[in-house]
C-alpha cells in the first residue's frame, strides 16, 4: 500500500529519532537502515524541504531531526515524501457521482482516513518507546544499537 520511498523515509526518521538529536551522515543512516545511499540522499532532501530534518555541512555536521521525536508524527514523515491522497470526488470522473462516492470508493476513502488517524496520532517517540522484543529497524553489521531505544522527555 505504501511506496518504497515511504518505507525508507520512515526508517531514516526512526533512526534519526533514536540518536537523541545527534547528527548522522547520510552514509551512517543508509548503513543502519539498509537503504541505498543515493536513494536516501534524495529522500533526506525531501524531508529537509518539508522541515522534518535539518542538515549541516562540515566537521560534526550531518543530518538530524528538525524537531523532537515527541512532536513528529508518522503522518508528517509519510506526507513529506508521498502524501496520502484522500478520495474527494469520483476517481472515474463520473458526473453522476461527483462528490457522492460510490460504495467502493467510500470504503477506500474510509480506509485512508483510518490510516491518517493512526499515523497522525503516533509520534516517533512512541515507536521508539513501545515495549517490544524487537528493536525498531535493522541491525547493521558492526553497529552497536542502543537497546532499549529511549527518547529523552522534554
Amino acid at each position: 500500500m505504501f511506496s518504497q520511498t515511504v518505507e525508507y523515509a520512515l526508517r531514516a526518521a526512526v533512526d534519526l529519532a533514536s540518536r537523541g538529536g545527534e547528527p548522522a551522515t547520510t552514509e551512517e543512516v543508509a548503513r543502519r537502515t539498509q537503504v541505498p545511499v543515493a536513494y536516501l540522499a534524495k529522500i533526506l532532501q525531501g524531508l529537509a524541504k518539508a522541515g522534518i530534518v535539518k542538515s549541516q555541512r562540515g566537521v560534526g555536521g550531518g543530518v538530524a531531526l528538525a524537531k523532537p521525536p515527541e512532536e513528529l508524527t508518522i503522518l508528517e514523515v509519510v506526507n513529506a515524501v508521498d502524501p496520502i491522497v484522500r478520495i474527494r470526488t469520483c476517481p472515474l470522473k463520473l458526473s453522476s457521482h461527483g462528490t457522492r462516492l460510490c460504495p467502493l470508493h467510500r470504503r477506500v476513502d474510509d480506509a485512508l482516513a483510518t490510516v491518517e488517524r493512526a499515523f497522525g496520532g503516533t509520534t516517533l517517540a512512541e515507536i521508539l518507546n513501545e515495549p517490544s522484543s524487537s528493536v525498531p529497524l535493522c541491525e547493521a553489521p558492526g553497529d552497536a544499537r542502543r537497546v532499549p531505544l529511549t527518547v529523552k522527555k522534554r
